[in-house]
């Protein structure tokens, strides 16, 4: 199975954003290393744990410096943007670094609606219309140049030209973005560890109804958190930031990572309870426990890879976590052959 990151970039307390942002790069040269087969790299605006409202920018950096890992946006938020300004700027990245760029495209507003208002250029209505979906077929014409030849915008050569362009996934966590990635043809990356509920149903959704369209047949990656650590104990530890994280995040409380002592103790002893899924949100334990759950996962949903989240406090955990899930599903050897 390809195993994959998604980085959110997170800021952990004590720290600032420029070191978090050093840390993705510093985390995307061991993934290159160790044989991970992309690094996608998120978008979220106003939010002081997270130091990414702009993965145009730490693409360039990531894919300058590693050498073979697929390096993407996880995704462009394209409500908030002009699609002949992301056809420019993918196509930039496609010719710095041909073959190892991804597109990544999602709906979601990536913050509050305040942050998502100030972002629109226009604000003559509100709330706006949800036009998704013409500015989708709208990127796809400026990439493809495929605009009819009396549409105005036929007449725009999107620089620079070059033959290809990157490859284009639908990002989304419901079954809207399901049927929206079958009937365009595009490969599909369910965020499971954004809402676990309807995973099975949209994947389902997806083959069932797949067209094809820019690729032949259908292709997945399911997107989940996993802290994996030397012992089920302390995976659970520097689990506890990461539960208090996300329970922050609920009440509107968009502070840094906490350290797993602070996470413990304001966490209590009763666990919140579960939102009730198939599968969890989150996969937590020492390797041996770790790695059936997540090959089990990939089985009983047939997904053609598994991208992995893990939003801790400790930097070190984060990158002993990513070694040893490469060196369980021997990532290193695989990229060899």
């Amino acid at each position: 199975m390809k195993l994959s990151i998604i980085d959110q970039s997170p800021v952990p307390a004590g720290s600032t954003p420029a070191d978090a942002l050093h840390n993705t790069i510093e985390l995307a040269r061991l993934a290159d290393r160790l044989g991970y087969e992309r690094y996608w790299i998120a978008e979220h605006h106003a939010i002081e744990a997270l130091a990414s409202p702009a993965p145009e920018i730490l693409i360039a950096r990531v894919a300058a410096e590693t050498s073979g890992i697929r390096v993407g946006s996880g995704g462009v938020l394209l409500p908030h943007y002009s699609p002949l300004k992301v056809a420019e700027i993918f196509r930039m990245l496609h010719a710095l670094y041909p073959g190892r760029i991804d597109l990544g495209v999602g709906r979601a507003p990536g913050g509050t609606p305040l942050d998502a208002f100030a972002l629109r250029s226009e604000r003559e209505h509100e709330p706006p219309r949800d036009d998704f979906p013409q500015r989708l077929l709208e990127l796809f014409a400026f990439l493809d140049r495929t605009f009819p030849p009396d549409h105005p915008f036929s007449r725009i050569k999107v620089s620079p030209v070059m033959p290809g362009g990157p490859e284009i996934w639908l990002l989304g966590s419901s079954l809207w973005s399901a049927s929206a990635a079958a009937q365009l043809g595009l490969p599909y990356a369910f965020a499971h560890f954004i809402d676990p509920e309807p995973t099975r149903a949209a994947l389902e959704y997806y083959r069932l109804h797949f067209v094809p369209g820019r690729v032949p047949a259908p292709r997945t990656i399911l997107a989940m958190g996993v802290i994996c650590a030397d012992d089920d104990a302390e995976a659970e530890r520097h689990f506890a930031s990461t539960r208090l994280f996300r329970r922050r995040i609920r009440r509107g409380d968009l502070r840094p990572i906490p350290p797993p002592d602070e996470a413990l103790s304001e966490l209590g002893s009763a666990r919140e309870p579960l939102v009730p899924s198939e599968f969890p949100r989150y996969v937590v334990g020492a390797p041996d426990k770790v790695v059936p759950q997540l090959t089990a996962i990939a089985e009983q949903l047939r997904i053609d890879e598994l991208m992995v989240i893990t939003v801790v406090h400790d930097h070190g955990a984060r990158m002993r976590s990513y070694e040893l899930l490469a060196r369980c599903f021997d990532l290193a050897s695989r990229a060899a052959r």
